[in-house]
């Protein structure tokens, strides 16, 4: 295709890891059918809105953009795909705005059924019943621009269907990427440069659970991911690898051992509370205790030297009474996160929590918000008080100019954000470093 004739086209992402991954995937895609990337800004000929429906705010975010890409050239084409597509499936069709709706399984045939919409041969919406799908679908992505960390997807879907959560409906079931495809991608980062990869998917822990006979459910909980992490480690140029996520009902003293022999794993798990009240928790159908989630906690730190664990927890889900927050605020004072992201309850049409009683006002869920942040901020500082004056490897990712010339800044196994000086430093080399108060990225 003539350089001047080549259509251009815009990406815009929302969402999670998971979506950033599938973005850059489908951007490279397009890249190889001959379109030419430019900017989310006016003047593109093709606009593609990668959505999230996680919460009520973020289908507005996806409406929004979806009309800022109309607003920005009514001539354009407009291309809303990811979750918020996959849910509102035809009826996005209503919006003026949106020309073409592409569903979470069918993302890898962006090119085919842009051209088909436009040749006038294909439908308008092309969005399947993702609960019937069965197979990973295939996009593989490179990493981010500065050669240092990159994503690796190895799993979609969910089997948990939490009661205030759409995902399992916009992701689908439990679908696992072979260990196959997982290894040549893995050898194709590190051929590029890449040093540090990033397990991700929507719920990792999952993985090698859909697979056939012994490698599927009738093995460990656990252990089909970490029988991919040890191969993972033996691929020659990686240097790290690092769980998006864990859950909490995986840990056991024998994986976590099998887990703390991987040299290159990094002591980082990012493990979903959600609620520190039992009664809450049971509301939520998130499947455990706290007394089981803190032995789990325990069981890492017992396995790890002193790794970073960080949450989610939700405030003022339906019903949610002063004594229950007040034990999700003991519970995060014992259980002593790296960090805690906080996110205030939002009602989700479709999910059973949506019809729940006691909804909470949301000038208490702000109020409890702002108290599990300010709690999150000090256990934040207390673990990074423990790590001075202690030498940690640091993968330099991009440089850090305002700090002064010849300083970077990168992550430690842990992925505690530091600065460091290294004048002569290329992204993506590592460097060990003694931590002082002037390397924290504040």
């Amino acid at each position: 295709m003539e350089q001047e004739n080549r259509r251009r086209i815009a990406f815009h992402n929302l969402g999670c890891k998971v979506n950033s991954y599938e973005t850059e995937a489908m951007l490279q895609q397009m890249i190889r059918e001959g379109y030419e990337a430019v900017p989310f800004a006016p003047g593109a000929d093709i606009y593609v809105i990668n959505t999230c429906t996680v919460t009520n705010i973020a289908d507005r975010k996806s409406r929004q953009m979806l009309h800022k890409a109309k607003s920005m050239n009514p001539d354009a084409l407009v291309v809303a795909v990811g979750c918020y597509a996959q849910v509102a499936g035809e009826g996005l069709l209503d919006d003026p705005a949106v020309d073409l709706v592409v569903g979470n399984d069918e993302k890898s045939r962006l090119p085919e059924l842009i051209r088909a919409f436009e040749s006038g041969c294909g439908e308008g919406v092309s969005v399947r019943d993702i609960g019937a799908s069965r197979h990973f679908e295939e996009m593989p992505a490179a990493g981010s621009s500065e050669h240092a960390r990159a994503y690796l997807k190895i799993e979609d879907g969910c089997n948990q269907f939490c009661s205030y959560c759409l995902i399992p409906y916009a992701r689908g079931r439990v679908r696992s990427r072979s260990v196959e495809n997982t290894l040549a991608e893995a050898r194709r980062l590190a051929a590029e440069g890449y040093r540090e990869i990033v397990l991700t998917g929507i719920h990792v822990a999952s993985y090698g659970l859909d697979f056939p006979g012994d490698a599927g459910l009738h093995a460990s909980y656990g252990a089909p991911l970490a029988d991919l992490i040890e191969q993972l480690a033996g691929v020659e140029g990686i240097r790290r690898i690092r769980l998006g996520s864990l859950e909490p009902r995986l840990i056991t003293a024998p994986l976590a051992a099998r887990l703390a022999a991987v040299d290159k794993l990094c002591p980082h798990f990012h493990l979903s509370l959600q609620s520190g009240s039992d009664t809450v928790l049971a509301r939520m159908n998130r499947h455990y205790t706290t007394a089981e989630f803190y032995e789990e906690m325990e069981i890492l730190r017992e396995a790890f030297d002193g790794p970073a664990l960080t949450t989610d927890v939700i405030t003022g889900f339906p019903g949610e009474t002063e004594e229950e927050f007040e034990e999700t605020f003991r519970f995060l004072e014992k259980a002593r996160f790296y960090e805690t992201h906080v996110f205030r309850y939002s009602r989700r049409k479709g999910t059973a929590a949506d019809k729940m009683p006691g909804q909470i006002p949301e000038r208490i869920k702000a109020q409890r918000s702002a108290r599990l942040l300010a709690l999150s901020s000090e256990n934040q500082a207390r673990f990074e008080r423990g790590l001075l004056g202690r030498t940690r490897e640091v993968l330099l990712e991009e440089p850090a100019p305002e700090k002064g010339p010849g300083f970077w800044r990168g992550h430690t196994p842990e992925y505690v954000r530091l600065n460091v000086f290294a004048p002569d430093a290329v992204p993506g080399e590592i460097a060990a470093v003694t931590i002082g108060e002037e390397n924290y990225d504040r």
